[in-house]
């Protein structure tokens, strides 16, 4: 029997079978958010469900339509984007969440990864970005600009004061010990910001037998996503290099 029988199914993503992926933008600012809608409302494999002009608006749109993702603000009046995905996420299953912000190096970007944000978009980004960014989030994928993907990750582990880092480098390393071989393979892989099809490569894996790996490590490591799998990697790694 071969490695990708005994697998299993795999858990995380979406199928395409399932219809155009429904999409919330959440942005204060009304232009940005006809700019979005027009950009995604091109693509047919792609439905804008909402739109929010604010983080409360945002959070009740999403628990109301349950949008497969949402292109979430961080600045925005009477909840902010980093609140607003704290909120999501403590609701346990619900929709990928990208991080949309001016700046690559907000510190709230930091702490919207921390909470569970499946990654983040520079707002000056093509077109193009766009569109790929919601339909690799939906499959289970991580989406970081890709110019800052491994900067921002080490910013997250040498931004911590001293003590801190090093308490967090060893429960990370505790935490890697709960994975097997492979799957730890695979978890460094997806530190360094890898997707599944590359991984896949890699490690001659089929893309279906990786994503399986991927929830499986998700469970084992007790992540919201594969961002936070690869900010535990990164902390876990860069501390003891």
């Amino acid at each position: 029997m071969t490695e990708e029988e005994t697998v299993g199914t795999p858990s995380g993503g979406r199928a395409e079978s399932e219809g155009p992926v429904r999409v919330l933008v959440a942005d204060d600012d009304a232009l940005v958010r006809a700019g979005l809608t027009l950009i995604l409302g091109a693509d047919p494999g792609i439905e804008v469900v909402a739109e929010a002009g604010d983080g409360v608006a945002a959070v009740e749109a999403a628990r109301r339509l349950r949008p497969d993702v949402v292109l979430m603000d961080i600045r925005m009046p009477r909840m902010d984007g980093l609140a607003a995905t704290e909120a999501l996420r403590a609701e346990g299953d619900g929709p990928a969440i990208i991080v949309l912000t001016t700046f690559n190096t907000d510190d709230y970007v930091l702490r919207a990864l921390r909470a569970g944000a499946n990654g983040f978009l520079v707002k000056d980004v093509p077109p193009t970005d766009f569109l790929r960014a919601v339909r690799e989030v939906a499959e289970g994928e991580s989406m970081l600009s890709p110019q800052v993907t491994t900067r921002l990750i080490e910013n997250v582990v040498r931004g911590d004061r001293s003590g801190e880092r090093r308490r967090r480098a060893d429960r990370a390393r505790d935490a890697l010990t709960a994975l097997t071989g492979r799957e730890r393979e695979v978890a460094l892989a997806v530190g360094e910001g890898r997707s599944n099809a590359q991984i896949g490569e890699e490690l001659y894996m089929s893309v279906s037998t990786v994503k399986t790996y991927v929830s499986r490590i998700l469970a084992k490591l007790s992540c919201e996503n594969r961002v936070q799998v690869a900010i535990l990697v990164r902390e876990a790694v860069d501390d003891a290099s």
